[in-house]
């Protein structure tokens, strides 16, 4: 900052707390500690949690124009962190990791029962909806072949 300090005047202009070796922002020639920066008028963050509802000081998670500590954005079922893996959402934008929306929210077909799942190696489900309800493409094809007499 170009300036020098003694080690007793190094302090957050709110608390008097010493700044050495801890992190401080400067800000109009004043200093401030972490907690006093982020808590005063200073610094405005509307960047809470829309998970927790705590101000969020490290690390932004943005998804769907939401916040979210890294930690809490998770599964509503196991609670794992999807922090940078792949998730999906049911039909009130709740998240889930890939094996519990599989196993809970992915349609069952309507001929085999069998949820339908995106190919291996593929993150493309592919499914047929007809008449309100699920089939695989080959099961929806088995069921309406035309029997020829």
């Amino acid at each position: 900052m170009g300036q020098l300090y003694h080690h007793s005047c190094f302090t957050c202009s709110v608390c008097s707390q010493l700044l050495q070796q801890q992190p401080f922002y400067s800000v109009s020639d004043q200093l401030f500690c972490e907690d006093h920066f982020m808590h005063s008028q200073v610094y405005y963050s509307k960047e809470t949690c829309d998970s927790c509802g705590f101000l969020i000081k490290d690390t932004v998670l943005q998804a769907f124009g939401y916040c979210y500590h890294p930690a809490c954005f998770c599964c509503v079922v196991c609670l794992q962190s999807l922090e940078g893996t792949q998730f999906c959402l049911d039909s009130a934008n709740r998240v889930y990791c890939l094996k519990d929306y599989y196993r809970y929210i992915a349609p069952a077909c309507a001929t085999c029962g069998l949820p339908i799942l995106p190919a291996q190696g593929s993150l493309v489900t592919e499914r047929v909806v007809f008449m309100g309800r699920d089939y695989h493409v080959d099961c929806f094809h088995q069921g309406t072949e035309v029997v020829q007499s």
